[in-house]
């Protein structure tokens, strides 16, 4: 992330380089919390300083009054401590779109038509780490007040374009992630020669969202984490 001059309107508008999410397996024998400190260990063992903590969140609406025989559609509302004045809406399958944060506020006058999943709202907080030209976070991801695995968060900044920098991305995060750098996100694979967005985190908060709701389907499961 980087910060660009002031607009017009005296606004400093945020863009986003080429950015990984993933899931951190839990280290064997040890908690969340235990399994966090680790890499924070591991990011400081590198010379990464660490600059502040970071929040990433998802409230999820079902639609109502859907025509007969047709499934209900999830809404995603999701908000990034990196861009305070912004919400993402996702909706399930189709478009996503950038709004102010009074969306939530019309997200309740539109509760004839999205009803809020209560219980399904998920958070993922943790400390934001400053490495050369790599902002890295790690977050425990919450839902229902317990932890429920914990995500790694890789931002290349000042490239956009994932075909230019990805062995480099890659690279980096196996310094401290080992054999668990995944591969290159789908969100990426699916964009005509790999294009990247860098006018919002629209593609940031898709790869958070397949994480949320990848934990959310282990939860149903009964998968246990410490």
């Amino acid at each position: 992330m980087y910060l660009k001059p002031k607009d017009k309107t005296g606004e400093r508008k945020v863009s986003m380089g080429v950015t990984c999410v993933c899931q951190i397996p839990v280290t064997e024998g040890k908690s969340v919390q235990q399994t966090v400190d680790l890499l924070h260990k591991k990011l400081e063992q590198l010379g990464a300083v660490k600059q502040g903590s970071f929040c990433v969140d998802c409230e999820t609406y079902q639609s109502t009054g859907n025509a007969a025989g047709q499934p209900s559609k999830l809404l995603y509302v999701m908000h990034n401590s990196e861009v305070p004045l912004s919400c993402m809406a996702l909706f399930e399958g189709g478009p996503c779109l950038t709004a102010d944060t009074n969306f939530d506020v019309l997200m309740v006058k539109l509760k004839s038509h999205f009803q809020n999943a209560k219980g399904h709202k998920v958070e993922c907080r943790g400390s934001r780490y400053r490495y050369c030209d790599f902002l890295i976070k790690v977050g425990t991801v919450i839902m229902s007040s317990s932890a429920r695995g914990i995500s790694v968060e890789v931002e290349y900044c000042p490239c956009v374009v994932p075909g230019d920098c990805w062995n480099l991305v890659r690279e980096f995060m196996q310094s401290f992630l080992g054999n668990n750098v995944p591969e290159l996100p789908t969100v990426f694979a699916a964009k005509p020669e790999g294009l990247f967005a860098p006018a919002d985190c629209v593609d940031t908060m898709t790869q958070y969202l397949e994480l949320f709701n990848k934990l959310r389907k282990l939860q149903i499961t009964g998968s246990n984490v410490r």
